[in-house]
């Protein structure tokens, strides 16, 4: 895992049952750190998988390296696996100081997508919703297990089966792509976030604790080649007219972002030389795409290059970086990118700003790049503060195309993509329920960030921040607060009711002002309560100055005659009768 800060009460779990209004119980046990989660620890997945395409199915299993982290609990795992797909077996293979139970076949059920895999000897085996929800409410039934030991590394061995639901539109619906490329060879991917990798192999599928590393052992004829994160170790051929591809990455890793690419793939490769020394740089693409693939794929070193700029290093260097052809558009797989723009400039050939800056650069690398900063290396413990991944991956497509063409060409980028802004409902949504906020996390989050970085009025101030983020919270997991945090400490400056406003409401801060015997007033309005940001508007002489209005009227200062406010600043402005 990441470095997990700290686990949840059973009183903060129970908490999330007055949600039950909204949300199903389904939800909770999906989006909260249960009894069944709370305890244990993931330290590594070992994923052997084989792929059949006469009915689109899959088979294999999952070594689930965990070590226990509290002493008192529930004597049972809940592991994640989701409907069609169905556990065979689980086998528990202790550690030194349990030898007597090494190899032990455990006992299982399921309520929906949730199994609860129980521990030889345990004190309380629960075997219906009711006995789980007592779990849960009962601190008294919480025992010190006599099968597991603080801190001893155990696996549990979960072997598995199905055919994983088919994405109907990848990659925002999840699921699996069984398609065939121009030549009509297979072409196979997945891609899971929101969904969960549970659709396709069993884990505990909880954001806020990852593996500190992964392998995949994937098994699928021999024409075809497999392609997943990190690096190849090693290419078996069986003898069954099989191959089998082993790849391993070394580093934390969430859930969603391990993945695979099965296809008639070719390769070609270069170094950058970055910050931390020589990076390899791969490209995984159907022999179809290799020419095209050679000139259009310039744009990946480029992206590099402005990203280590503004965020730091890449943050996998062990594993590599790159880029695969995938048969949809794309996803943030780490160190494994999913490419599915059919190599044009733009979104699919259109620019998302409408102002010619989006189709200077192919959208697909640049923000899904972006995510190996903002996403897999600061990842957000629960699916509720996904903003901090696509807020931030949002507005460094911004900073790529300042970094390239200038501060200018930047500000009207991100200006353009105001308007696909809907304010549908707050970016921030439930906690524990897996429920992803409004996809205003994109174009109003990023805006968000462009105002607060107008506000701190420093660019290398700024870019510090977004290289401390990197930095501090290097390969972990994080919440809404401690990014909010740690921006008003390096900043100087308290944002909390800008991130309030901007995050968790949908209204737009509205500048009011009337004209009074030639006197300016203004005030914000449609504001969170003391709301205090300030905005930067035109003196008379077209400079630029801040002003600090608060919900109540105040004066402005002599050299203001009328209101032009800062492009720069998502706001609305509303002008009074002149009195």
């Amino acid at each position: 895992m990441k470095k997990i800060i700290s686990v949840f009460s059973l009183l903060s779990f129970v908490f999330n049952f007055s949600l039950a209004q909204t949300f199903t119980r389904a939800d909770t046990l999906r989006g909260s750190n249960g009894p069944g989660r709370l305890w244990w620890n993931v330290t590594k997945y070992d994923l052997h998988l084989k792929f059949n395409f006469d009915d689109s199915s899959i088979s294999g299993y999952n070594v689930i390296s965990y070590n226990v982290i509290e002493k008192r609990h529930p004597d049972f795992f809940q592991i994640d696996l989701q409907h069609p797909m169905v556990i065979d077996s689980v086998v528990l293979e202790t550690g030194s100081k349990m030898p007597h139970l090494k190899n032990e076949k455990l006992s299982f059920t399921n309520e929906g997508n949730a199994w609860f895999v129980y521990l030889k000897n345990q004190a309380l085996r629960p075997t219906t919703k009711h006995d789980i929800n007592q779990i849960m409410m009962t601190s008294k039934n919480i025992n010190k297990s006599p099968a597991s030991e603080v801190n001893e590394l155990s696996n549990l061995i979960v072997y598995y089966h199905g055919k994983p639901r088919i994405a109907k539109r990848a990659p925002w619906d999840g699921g699996f792509i069984w398609k065939r490329d121009k030549s009509g060879n297979p072409w196979v991917a997945v891609a899971c976030q929101g969904s969960g990798a549970s659709l396709w192999y069993p884990c505990k599928d909880y954001l806020a604790d990852e593996p500190d590393s992964a392998e995949m052992h994937l098994t699928a004829p021999s024409d075809l080649v497999t392609v997943s994160n990190g690096r190849m170790r090693n290419k078996k051929t069986n003898a069954d007219g099989t191959t089998t591809y082993d790849w391993a990455v070394v580093n934390p890793i969430n859930n969603y972002g391990i993945s695979f690419y099965l296809g008639k793939y070719v390769h070609f490769d270069e170094v950058y030389k970055g910050e931390k020394g020589n990076l390899t740089m791969d490209y995984w693409v159907l022999d179809s795409n290799l020419v095209k693939a050679k000139v259009h794929f310039e744009d990946a070193p480029k992206v590099m290059k402005a990203f280590e700029y503004w965020f730091g290093p890449y943050p996998f260097y062990e594993d590599g970086y790159k880029l695969v052809d995938a048969p949809y558009l794309g996803m943030e797989h780490q160190s494994a990118v999913a490419y599915g723009n059919h190599y044009e400039m733009g979104y699919s050939g259109k620019d998302l700003s409408e102002t010619g800056w989006g189709l200077k650069w192919d959208f697909i690398i640049v923000h899904e790049s972006a995510h190996e900063w903002f996403g897999n290396n600061i990842t957000s413990k629960d699916l509720a503060d996904m903003w901090i991944h696509e807020s931030f991956a949002n507005y460094a497509e911004a900073l790529f195309t300042e970094y390239y063409y200038g501060e200018k060409a930047a500000d009207e980028y991100v200006i353009g993509v105001r308007k696909k802004i809907r304010n549908d409902k707050p970016i921030i949504a439930h906690y524990g329920v897996n429920e992803e906020g409004s996809g205003d996390m994109y174009y109003k989050g990023g805006n968000m960030i462009h105002a607060i970085r107008q506000i701190i009025n420093n660019d290398k101030r700024f870019r510090d921040i977004l290289r401390g983020l990197n930095k501090f919270f290097y390969h972990q997991t994080v919440t809404t607060n401690q990014v909010e945090d740690f921006i008003n400490q390096k900043s100087g400056i308290n944002f909390s009711k800008v991130f309030d406003q901007y995050l968790r409401t949908v209204k737009i801060p509205t500048l009011e002002y009337k004209k009074v015997n030639g006197q300016i007033y203004y005030r914000w309005a449609n504001c969170v309560e003391h709301f205090n940001m300030p905005l930067k508007i035109y003196d008379n002489n077209g400079k630029l100055i801040f002003i600090h209005p608060t919900p109540i009227f105040q004066k402005a200062p002599a050299n203001i005659k009328k209101i032009k406010v800062d492009d720069n600043f998502y706001v609305d402005i509303k002008k009074f009768e002149t009195d």
